[in-house]
Parts: structure tokens; sequence; C-alpha cells
């Protein structure tokens, strides 16, 4: 989180038992309000997959109690999607149901599963077919690709900027070349289309993914797809992240039916708006 440190005011969190560290809590705070980090894609506690259910209990209770001690009513936790877990880690689910809250966000982000079976549809196919006779993979030309594509795309279609700029997104995947790739489809000389990866142990993200105006007749972004969808097919999930494009988070019917067509489903990505006060609560979860 070190690129953006200026950009929030870091206040994360560290539980400990025994004088252990036991769980923590990437936060940040904005005047009187409290959220899992905003500077990450997803947010909640992260607590070892050893953690017995009873302490995992008190490490939330702790939490909770200690932040509401410090003046703060609420904390907003962003959810984060399953298929990221290592191990089954629902803990947090069942917590919710102990605890007050509110959900002040529905997001939603398409995971393509089953990749072993997975078949665009004709539409997709159609354009894949296209490419497939004069488009090449390459993993060069990320400058280029951000510079001369992405951000001109993301302005003219939907008004917003690259979350990251292009020297830290640079920067990141100088740090991390095994978990953030690029690669391009071009023919000859000439790139078509890009996507940055954002890869863990289960997951291939599409971080940023961008083709020029001409991308429909080429089918240079169906190609690029494709190709990676493949690519990655010895792991778990594809993630397309969100259909939405502002901070409304309602759901581009466009951009729904482009994640779509490649087998892509919808799941839910919720925040939470937790009142601290009800850390007590957890004491009575158990018998």
């Amino acid at each position: 989180m070190d690129y953006h440190s200026d950009r929030f005011e870091d206040f994360s969190l560290m539980v400990f038992k025994d004088e252990k560290l036991f769980a923590v809590l990437p936060a940040n705070r904005k005047g009187n309000q409290l959220f899992s980090h905003q500077g990450l894609s997803y947010g909640s506690f992260v607590i070892s997959k050893k953690t017995r259910i009873p302490d995992y209990f008190n490490a939330i209770s702790a939490l909770l109690k200690w932040i509401n001690a410090e003046g703060f009513l609420e904390i907003n936790i962003k959810q984060l999607p399953f298929i990221y877990n290592k191990n089954i880690a629902e803990e947090f689910e069942y917590v919710l149901g102990e605890i007050d809250y509110n959900i002040v966000a529905n997001n939603s982000y398409y995971v393509l599963d089953n990749l072993k079976e997975y078949k665009p549809n004709r539409n997709r196919a159609r354009g894949i077919k296209k490419a497939q006779k004069q488009m090449e993979l390459v993993d060069s030309g990320m400058d280029y690709f951000w510079k001369n594509i992405l951000i001109k795309n993301l302005k003219n279609k939907f008004g917003v900027k690259p979350v990251h700029t292009y020297s830290e997104i640079a920067s990141l995947q100088a740090k991390f070349p095994n978990e953030i790739k690029f690669y391009a489809a071009k023919e000859g000389t000439a790139l078509h289309a890009g996507v940055v990866l954002f890869i863990t142990k289960n997951v291939v993200h599409f971080q940023y993914s961008s083709g020029k105006e001409d991308r429909d007749e080429t089918g240079a972004l169906d190609f690029l797809f494709d190709v990676i969808i493949k690519k990655y097919s010895n792991y778990k999930y594809i993630s397309f992240g969100s259909a939405a494009t502002d901070d409304t988070l309602k759901i581009d019917s466009g951009l729904a039916y482009w994640k779509e067509s490649f087998g892509a489903y919808l799941m839910p990505q919720r925040t939470y708006a937790i009142k601290t006060s009800s850390g007590i609560n957890l004491e009575a979860a158990f018998k």
C-alpha cells in the first residue's frame, strides 16, 4: 500500500493473543469515519486459517470494542469475494448474523468458473475466429496501451481515469512480476488491445482491459480474453470484476453483457457499515 500512502490516513489495526500477532485489519480513517482500507480492492479481517471460532469471535469483538472506544460509531468493510480465500472461510458471514450492520453498497462482481468447460457465446466466438487469423499474443507494450488506449477509452466511454497511474502500475509490476502481468493483442507492429492481470493463488483477475476503436471489427479484445482464459485454465476462477462504471454501482448493461458473453456469472460484493457498539454481542454467541 506504500505507493499511495499519501492519499490515505492509515489506521490499520493489529490484534494480539498472548503477545503474538493474531489478526490484522488494514484500515484508514476519513474524518470521523473508518474504513477497511479504501486503497485496497477488498477489505476485511485477515486471520489465520488455524483459528478456532471462539478466538475468531473474540478477535472481532476486541477490534470493535477498541474502535468504539476511539469514538468511531461505525466501520465500513468491503466484502472479500470468497473466491480469493485459500480455504473455506465464511466465519465473517456468520459473525454478521450476531452484530448490527447495514448494507451500504451492493456491487456486481462477475466471475468465470469451471474453466475446463469454458465456451464463449456466438458473438464472441465470431470475433475470436476473425482475430486468430491476424493477431498474436505479446507481453510487451504496456506503456503504449496505457497512454494511447486505456486512458483514452475510459475517458471517452465512462468519463473516468484508471485508478492507478502508469508509473504506479509499472512500479507495482516490477515489485510483483509473478502477480501482475500484461498481455496484448498485436498485428504486425500495431498493438490493438491490452490487459493487465492481477494473479493470486486461485484467481486471475482482469484489472484493466481495453482495445482500440476498431476492436469490434478486428476482434482483438475477444481474441485477447479468449487466449488468456485458456492460458490460465488451470486456475479455479477468472475474475472479470465489477459491471459498474461509477460510484452509483448501477450495473452497466453493455458491460454486463460483455462479461456474460464469456460465460461469467454475477455474484454480489457488498460493503457493510458495522456498528462498533455491537462488538459486545459476540460475547453471547456461545452457550
